[in-house]
């Protein structure tokens, strides 16, 4: 093993000291583990799995040691507090040990591993099992510049997705209609962006040259490791020494070499390794001290400079190859009738491991459809009628001073609060990923389909990312909404079945499944945060497979509700299982986030068979996405399509939320008296007249008080209008719909019914 030895730090420098040799006997000795230089073992030998308990330093502010449970698997080193807890997912965190600095101890038979974020310490009781920790880390190490095909890797099998490969030129069946080869060779006769491309490619490899060039001239140049990096306006500010707890990398490395230099790397070690300002030294006795000179860096600035040229030429290239594909795609897919709504399997991701290209288009799928409007209907709205965002002038400290302990469903909120959509259009929101859904009835295998139907319940949070900063509208009783996409291949309604407690029920139907659910919330407001704890079960039946899949809510808190910027992050665990089919099971814990590390909104989960044994491990951030198998060569589930331009003007809504309160003259003449697209508040705010909307909600309001106060004195109760209640021997209630909703739309038609009068 290659190591270089540090000297043990002396007393003596600093002070007197009587028994300088004693005080150099009692200081630890480290060794830093040299980045692995070539290819060393044989070629193709993987390292072996290892695990077992280790000894890891609590975090700062706590201290001590404390017993975790580690598994060496890949490269990666994940632990938890128990065996048991790594089978179920449960990890407390990942170290990908081939990017990390190792640093040993052998007298004190510890471990130091140093990532960009943290510095982690691991202390082994038995010698034995020391060095066997440490062979099988530096195997790890070694296994990323072996040269291991492609194929070998797990991660390169991954499903076969239809439309994800492009045409081939000689395909006659790929281009029907005109001859393939005619539509090709007209595509080629106007390809000026691939010229532009290779001209670009070309300046691009010789900039690359003199960026090698550059690099060498930096290492040649001397280098300063004890010194850091002072701006010319600030050479004159004396440098504070960091506070405990607080570490860079540049305190100890110049910015260029952080990553690249050995000497840059295990300077971040500095923290943990007492005597590593010596092994610097030791490695570059002729470093001078102060800053650095003038020629490294006038190379340093060259450096940075021809590495943007390098940038901008490939962010050209990258336009270029965008545009020719799109042309390419048009091409095949406007000579394919059959494949103009385009198969739902195409919204999926593949594997990041695969070819850019299938994985763009695959990526651009779910953004195009929300852009053009589908295939299927009129194009849809960007952005609202009037560019607003969340109330920032409101203070909610006389509101929610004087409703400490209240259920908040219950309080009347200012308008400026609210968002232009209600909760039953929030319920609609949780389908916008409803791909996941089309791709789950299309997988055969069982298990597949659970981890479909895993990445669906944990898409349904995406969108609450950017919207903490306010509330949806709550609906009266009797309210309704529906929303038909014969582009997404879906049909919703839902209805507020209830208002004490609250109540919404919704039921949406496609050819290849079948959503439900019933849902009302219990809100706690802790005096900084609020929580909202839903009640309930979300159902999805599979009719091709005869599938019944249910799972529950996490509990979501919203955080600086009184002052700073508001924040959400959602918590707890759900249990998916397959009422119909017991052979899989599903457990996603949503993190909660803590104050002592960075990492929030994170997701971790598996799939389990019936025995319990992992079939498929899951693991994300709920805003950005889900994905299956080993970070290195993991296999992305689904993730969110991008916002569109200027979201934060808008309420931070999706495309997709964008498009769910849109009304156009022929759909209003459809649409039941009741339907929430007609509620004259939401529209107002939607439209920018804050004092309209204030105004018309505080009657609509009202004048549900007096509907209600006008039903108790004469015994009424009122009576769902497209749903029904069901309740099964153990008392449990739930809403199905009553399949009237559409038959009556096609027929007699609600403009020729009477209906409520809720506004």
């Amino acid at each position: 093993m290659d190591f270089q030895e540090r000297d043990p730090p002396s007393l003596a420098e600093s002070t007197q000291s009587a028994k300088p040799s004693s005080a150099q006997q009692a200081s630890e000795l480290w060794e830093v583990v040299e980045e692995p230089r070539g290819r060393l073992g044989a070629e193709g030998i993987m390292p072996e799995r290892q695990e077992g308990h280790l000894l890891k330093k609590r975090k700062w502010p706590l201290k001590g040691w404390h017993k975790r449970y580690f598994v060496l698997e890949d490269g990666i080193l994940h632990y938890a507090t128990t065996r048991q807890d790594i089978t179920k997912g449960k990890l407390h965190g990942s170290i990908d040990v081939r990017l990390s600095v190792m640093s040993i101890n052998k007298k004190a038979q510890r471990i130091d591993l140093d990532t960009e974020d943290n510095i982690y310490h691991l202390k082994i009781k038995s010698q034995d099992l020391f060095q066997s920790w440490v062979a099988q880390l530096r195997a790890h190490r070694l296994a990323q510049h072996l040269d291991v095909p492609r194929s070998l890797l797990p991660s390169t099998t991954h499903r076969k997705v239809p439309g994800a490969q492009l045409p081939a030129a000689g395909s006659a069946s790929a281009l029907p209609g005109v001859g393939p080869q005619e539509k090709v060779s007209s595509w080629l006769r106007d390809s000026d962006g691939l010229d532009r491309c290779s001209h670009e490619l070309s300046e691009c490899q010789g900039k690359l040259q003199e960026l090698h060039r550059l690099l060498q001239s930096l290492e040649s140049l001397p280098r300063i490791p004890s010194a850091p990096v002072i701006p010319t306006h600030q050479a004159s500010v004396t440098t504070e020494r960091p506070k405990k707890g607080k570490r860079t990398s540049r305190i100890w490395c110049t910015q260029s070499f952080a990553k690249d230099d050995t000497i840059g790397r295990v300077g971040r070690l500095h923290g943990s390794v007492p005597n590593l300002s010596r092994y610097l030294e030791s490695r570059d006795p002729s470093g001078p001290r102060g800053l650095p000179p003038p020629d490294y860096a006038h190379v340093q600035r060259s450096f940075w400079a021809l590495a943007q040229k390098v940038h901008s030429s490939l962010s050209s290239v990258l336009a270029a190859l965008t545009t020719e594909r799109d042309r390419l795609r048009d091409l095949h897919q406007g000579s394919d009738p059959s494949r103009l709504g385009g198969s739902e399997e195409e919204e999926s991701c593949t594997s990041e491991v695969t070819t850019s290209l299938s994985e763009e288009v695959l990526d651009l799928r779910g953004a195009e459809r929300c852009q053009k409007g589908g295939a299927v209907g009129p194009p849809r709205r960007r952005c609202l009628p009037a560019a607003s965002g969340p109330g920032a002038d409101v203070s909610l400290w006389n509101i929610l001073w004087n409703n400490i302990g209240k259920d908040l469903s219950k309080v009347s909120m200012p308008v400026q609060l609210n968002e232009p959509l209600s909760t039953l259009q929030r319920l609609c929101e949780e389908l916008e990923y409803s791909s996941l859904l089309d791709q789950a009835s299309q997988t055969t295998d069982p298990c597949e389909r659970m981890v479909y139907i895993a990445a669906f319940a944990v898409s349904a949070y995406s969108s609450t990312y950017h919207r903490a900063g306010c509330k949806p509208f709550n609906p009266v009783l009797g309210e309704t909404y529906e929303c038909e996409r014969p582009d997404r291949g879906f049909r919703f309604i839902s209805e507020q079945v209830s208002h004490h407690p609250p109540i919404s029920a919704c039921h949406a139907e496609s050819e290849n499944f079948i959503f439900w659910q019933d849902m009302k919330w219990k809100n706690k407001f802790w005096g900084k945060s609020l929580e909202i704890v839903p009640v309930g079960m979300v159902n999805v039946s599979l009719p091709r497979f005869g599938d019944h899949f249910e799972w529950n809510k996490v509990t979501s808190c919203i955080h600086n509700i009184l002052s700073g910027q508001r924040w959400i992050e959602h918590y707890g665990e759900v249990l998916i299982r397959n009422t119909q089919d017991s052979s899989c099971h599903c457990k996603i814990t949503f993190c909660k986030a803590k104050y002592w590390s960075s990492n929030v909104h994170e997701v971790q989960g598996a799939v389990f068979s019936r025995s319990g044994r992992v079939l498929h491990r899951l693991f994300g951030k709920w805003p950005e996405g889900l994905y299956r198998g080993p970070p290195p060569g993991s296999q992305c589930i689904w993730k969110p399509n991008s916002m569109p331009p200027n979201y934060e003007r808008n309420f931070g809504f999706t495309q997709f939320a964008l498009e769910l309160n849109e009304l156009t003259a022929e759909l209003k003449r459809s649409l039941p008296s009741t339907d929430t697209r007609l509620r004259p508040d939401q529209r107002y705010l939607e439209e920018g007249n804050i004092q309209a909307a204030e105004a018309q909600k505080r009657r609509i309001e009202q004048l549900q008080r007096d509907r209600r106060k006008v039903m108790e004195e004469n015994n009424i109760v009122h009576q769902a209008r497209f749903f029904r209640r069901q309740t099964d021997s153990s008392g449990k209630e739930w809403w199905v719909t009553n399949n009237t909703y559409w038959r009556l739309r096609a027929e007699p038609g609600y403009g020729n019914l009477d209906g409520a009068v809720l506004w």
